[in-house]
């Protein structure tokens, strides 16, 4: 391990971080699995998010560092600060896969009947959907306070902790949302079965859980 260079520890605790993070139940990955199943404008959720966090990444790790630089003694404060979120998040991860719950349905086609002529079903216009889409996950991205505050606070605080090499942590947490977004995306037709199942989530947010406390000892032993 004395081998291990900090630049390589710095990327891969930025991989790891962002990833524990960004795998879980919530609106945008709700949003990019429908789409996902539905073959429909993938590429466009697929690119709102990975830009979304690639900027909102760069702005924790730039802004938290300059903090850190002009006042020292808060490096400790988000080494301990960023560790108790971190074990929280473990702790809730922990708690979902033993009593479990947790599954992902991704939403049924978007369809309504006309009145006037029953049993006509109607589409929206491909301009329409893709509009709505956009704004959609803008706003599940962009208006989404605990997303940002993960984004920006969380990986900003951990990446300080690692002093000049705070960009190998950002390349690192920039890959992993990057990494996730493209396979979830494209890859959820394939991942749907047993996405579906409360048992693949389950083991799922085992293993999210058993990260998060791995990353936030090493981060507590600096």
């Amino acid at each position: 391990m004395d081998d291990v260079s900090p630049e390589l520890v710095a990327l891969l605790s930025g991989l790891g971080l962002c990833l524990g993070l960004i795998i879980s139940i919530g609106a945008q990955n709700a949003i990019v699995l429908r789409q996902g199943l539905r073959r429909e404008h993938v590429g466009l959720v697929v690119l709102v998010c990975v830009v979304s966090d690639a900027i909102l990444q760069t702005l924790g790790v730039a802004g938290v560092a300059t903090l850190v630089s002009a006042h020292p003694w808060l490096e400790t404060f988000a080494r301990w600060a960023g560790a108790a979120f971190i074990v929280g998040f473990a702790i809730v991860s922990a708690r979902r896969a033993w009593r479990g719950g947790g599954s992902l349905q991704a939403a049924g086609d978007e369809k309504t009947t006309d009145a006037a002529t029953p049993g006509t079903v109607l589409t929206r216009p491909r301009a329409a959907a893709r509009t709505a889409t956009l704004l959609t996950i803008l706003a599940v991205t962009w208006l989404n306070p605990h997303a940002i505050v993960e984004t920006t606070v969380v990986l900003g605080s951990v990446a300080a902790t690692h002093g000049d090499e705070r960009w190998f942590f950002l390349a690192g947490g920039i890959a992993g949302s990057t990494l996730w977004f493209v396979v979830f995306g494209y890859g959820a037709r394939y991942l749907a079965p047993l996405l579906r199942t409360e048992r693949a989530w389950r083991i799922l947010d085992g293993g999210i859980a058993a990260i998060m406390l791995v990353i936030a000892v090493t981060l507590v032993l600096g």
